[in-house]
């Protein structure tokens, strides 16, 4: 066999190919530049104006890498993601040297410490706590903390396998979202709250109405249910499932045409009022003897006046067994970005004025409050537990737990770690049993140093966190107590 081998000419004519073929796609790229009537820097700087939009999708990238601190990146900084991947592996969340939590930024919280703590050996974890005790099912809910609203659809298969055996390791309950309840919810065997939203998803007839069929069917398979009013990250908008993602099994479990948008109406059609809404309530409390929350946004306070003033009217047993207040900093998979910016009020915010109506009107014992809204740290999980929380439940804190690495690519099918996407090339990067494990630790880690929290504030267990027991800061030399920053009505407590 005679060895090929070439000579400098023959390097040469190659590179001359190639240095034509270059130059001919520049010249190409360089009329349609010239041509094109949509970009005036394209114009004005023919191919090397295709730079700019380049950098700066790129900027996003190296600003997570290179150059933000550890505690400036938004949505979550590196500090608060690092927390999470340790506790998902199980690494215990300890540092050394000292924190680089800023204590003197206008709205941290600080706890306030006990003297004398409980000892180690005296320390007691929070108990099960039983929402919709009247009911003829009533939930036990063994933890504080647990998974949010995450339909499939907007996450992968895998990713909802994944948080259904993780969060059933863990003893956690699990909601559906509001995109009906699949096979990979169940798979774990653990706590379902099902979500109906607004397109009823999962429990409504061919004409898109409430199916008391239906209702009966899912409550056999769930511990709860929860109507979703409104989303924190969305206000006034309904889900939002671009058509792309939309594949035959998501539109079966939905009941809705293969590849077309999944808009859901910005409302419940048949909620126009307080009255209707307690008229779904206890339909559906009927139907499946199940408890019955509610998902709100608060934009004010005359909703909750308006609703206690309706429990009141109809009596003792009409009232939702539990309200989730979902703060304006919330997360979703796709959102109106002038919603996400502007509509509702933050958790810290909303979050007493509901607890301290309920309290007005005397209805604080019998409906449980659960709180959300970028709850994904325990400092953060016992601040809303001190301004009266009874639960906290997180979605974006267990993503970052099957590792997420916040690439803002949820709505574009292109997530990269598979867990917002039904590519399925991209799906198999996510091992479901590596991550359930994972999920599992992250939701144990919170647990557990939330009480930890509570113990070091001189208290059994975390249910009993009040807001004497936290501070928050004014100005970098000024701390209040939490009481008296938000103080409670006159002669209520949590």
């Amino acid at each position: 066999m005679m060895e090929q081998s070439f000579s400098v000419i023959d390097i040469i004519v190659v590179m001359g190919w190639g240095a034509g073929i270059a130059m001919l796609i520049l010249a190409i790229m360089f009329l349609q530049d010239l041509m094109q009537p949509h970009s005036a820097i394209r114009r004005n700087f023919p191919v090397v104006g295709r730079m700019r939009y380049f950098l700066e999708k790129q900027g996003e990238f190296f600003r997570q890498y290179f150059f933000a601190h550890d505690r400036e990146e938004m949505p979550f900084n590196r500090a608060t993601r690092n927390y999470i991947y340790r506790a998902a592996k199980n690494i215990k969340p300890v540092i050394g040297f000292g924190s680089s939590n800023d204590l003197r930024e206008p709205g941290n919280v600080i706890f306030v410490s006990s003297p004398f703590p409980h000892l180690n050996e005296e320390e007691i974890t929070s108990k099960p706590k039983v929402i919709g005790e009247i009911r003829e099912k009533p939930f036990y809910a063994k933890h504080i903390f647990n998974l949010s609203g995450m339909s499939f659809g907007a996450l992968s298969e895998r990713a909802v396998l994944a948080l259904s055996q993780g969060s059933a390791e863990a003893g956690i309950w699990m909601n559906t979202g509001e995109g009906a309840l699949s096979p990979y919810h169940e798979a774990g065997g653990g706590d379902i709250i099902f979500q109906i939203g607004t397109a009823k998803y999962g429990v409504r007839d061919e004409d898109g109405n409430l199916s008391d069929d239906k209702l009966r069917e899912i409550g056999e398979k769930v511990v709860a249910f929860e109507i979703k009013l409104g989303q924190g990250a969305k206000p006034g908008k309904g889900g939002m499932l671009p058509g792309h993602k939309v594949t035959e099994e998501i539109a079966a479990i939905r009941g809705i045409p293969v590849g077309q948008d999944s808009m859901s109406p910005n409302r419940h059609r048949d909620i126009s009022n307080v009255s209707e809404l307690f008229d779904m309530i206890n339909r559906v409390q009927a139907v499946t003897g199940r408890p019955v929350g509610i998902k709100i946004v608060v934009g004010d306070g005359q909703f909750l006046r308006d609703l206690c003033e309706e429990v009141l009217k109809r009596g003792a047993g009409s009232e939702p067994d539990f309200i989730t207040v979902d703060g304006a900093e919330g997360g979703t998979g796709a959102a109106p970005q002038v919603l996400a910016d502007h509509m509702g009020m933050p958790l810290n915010e909303a979050l007493p004025i509901v607890v301290d109506t309920l309290i007005e009107y005397g209805l604080r014992q019998r409906i449980d409050v659960v709180a959300s809204g970028k709850l994904v740290t325990s400092a953060a999980v016992a601040r809303a537990l001190c301004l009266g929380a009874d639960f906290c439940v997180s979605a974006r804190g267990f993503l970052f737990s099957l590792g997420c690495i916040q690439s803002l690519q949820c709505h574009s099918d292109t997530c990269p770690t598979g867990i917002t996407t039904q590519d399925k090339k991209l799906q198999k990067g996510l091992d479901v049993a590596t991550k359930s494990h994972r999920v599992a630790s992250y939701a144990r880690w919170m647990n557990q140093e939330i009480d930890m929290i509570a113990h070091s504030c001189g208290v059994d267990s975390a249910h009993e966190l009040r807001r004497e027991h936290a501070r928050i800061v004014e100005t970098a030399d000024k701390s209040v107590p939490m009481h008296i920053a938000h103080p409670y009505p006159k002669g209520g407590l949590k």
